[in-house]
């Protein structure tokens, strides 16, 4: 199969292809001597397949690249594919955690602003400004005590 087939086969465009192969998830077959096309072998599909497919997941390329290598080795067993997905629902669960967060964040954000007057009032954009801090401890302590008193 030449490079176009497979990409259009794969379901990707030639520069994914070529990017794969840069990044050594697959490989670039040999150009030939009397100076010809490249081709592919089909397995090479359903690599670029299992790629995209490890990419939905969330995986990254380097945890694919991982994945792929584990795939070939011998010794290798499910348990550790399973445990690789593990870590990765792990990661997932945090970035879903942290995206609550923001989530409350904004929705405080949109819930405290009046929705319109001078942008030099906007409550979000002044939420978003980085606060001036305080060099010394004591100044750090005043300000908290003014807060309290506030």
């Amino acid at each position: 199969m030449r490079i176009g087939e497979v990409a259009k086969a794969a379901g990707v465009g030639v520069e994914t292809v070529r990017f794969y192969e840069r990044k050594g998830l697959i490989a670039q077959p040999l150009k030939p001597v009397n100076g010809g096309l490249r081709c592919y072998p089909e397995t090479a599909v359903m690599r670029i397949s299992f790629i995209r497919q490890a990419q939905e997941l969330g995986f990254s390329l380097g945890e694919i690249a991982e994945l792929l290598a584990l795939k070939s080795e011998p010794d290798a067993d499910c348990g550790d594919i399973r445990r690789r997905a593990q870590d990765k629902r792990e990661d997932v669960d945090l970035k879903i955690g942290r995206l609550r967060q923001i989530r409350a964040s904004l929705t405080a954000l949109i819930d405290a602003c009046p929705g319109e007057g001078a942008l030099e009032f906007c409550s979000i954009l002044e939420a978003m400004e980085p606060r001036a801090q305080n060099v010394s401890g004591a100044d750090a302590t005043q300000a908290k005590q003014r807060n309290v008193e506030s």
